[in-house]
């Protein structure tokens, strides 16, 4: 209610009841578009033919092998670290395999070395044989591919160290979910020491089925109770 409206009911020109029809009304959320704002809620659902759904909030995923967070993360957690050792052990590999055949590629270049020596000096002594010369150039054309050989082989070398590199971060995300975990199972230790009892489950009393003011719909009827102790009068 405004003051004009407060000065108007006070001098009479106001009735109650319209303020009250000119106040602006709130709208009720419904139990269906609360419900939606989390999610469906599905009935009848077995644990069978549950399926992961983002837009279910219930029933919860049943607690199986497919389901249990702290297994999944376990498997994750070694697959990825075992999948990470087989690729550095790969890598190690191929960057052997570059520095293997870079030191096979120099010891060829010891033998072309030779040659052109060799066939320099026949060039020199004679320079109207065009074989020794075509030879030469040959000798020197196939030094110079194979210093672009070791160039890449280098190269090669240098890309493996750096996907080694690489590959450590896979290392620190194993360490981060580890760390995921270590604080699930402490949240799960604790949960377990605040819910503790001191009576065996087993030794419990079974929950009721119905309370009063409950919504059960499947209950016995106080007709259904006495028709039960009358059948067991007339045995």
């Amino acid at each position: 209610m405004t003051q004009e409206e407060l000065d108007a009911l006070m001098s009479g020109d106001l009735d109650l009841d319209d303020v009250q029809e000119n106040e602006p009304k709130t709208e009720e959320v419904s139990k269906d578009q609360e419900d939606s704002q989390y999610g469906e809620i599905v009935d009848g659902i077995k644990s069978n033919d549950y399926t992961p759904s983002p837009n279910i909030a219930w029933p919860p995923p049943p607690p199986n092998k497919e389901h249990k967070v702290v297994h999944q993360l376990d498997d994750v957690t070694r697959d990825s670290e075992e999948k990470a050792t087989e690729m550095i052990d790969k890598l190690e590999s191929i960057g052997g395999n570059f520095l293997d055949s870079e030191k096979m590629i120099k010891e060829v270049n010891l033998g072309i070395d030779r040659n052109i020596e060799i066939f320099t000096t026949l060039k020199e002594k004679f320079p109207h044989v065009k074989t020794f010369e075509e030879i030469l150039e040959a000798n020197l054309e196939i030094k110079k591919k194979n210093s672009q050989i070791i160039e890449n082989l280098q190269m090669g070398q240098d890309e493996v160290m750096m996907a080694m590199d690489a590959m450590q971060y896979q290392d620190i995300h194993r360490q981060k979910i580890e760390r995921v975990i270590n604080v699930m199972r402490a949240l799960s230790r604790y949960m377990n020491c605040l819910f503790e009892g001191r009576i065996d489950d087993k030794k419990r009393v079974g929950s009721a089925v119905h309370i009063e003011g409950d919504t059960t719909t499947d209950v016995v009827s106080n007709d259904d109770i006495e028709a039960l102790i009358a059948s067991l009068g007339q045995k």
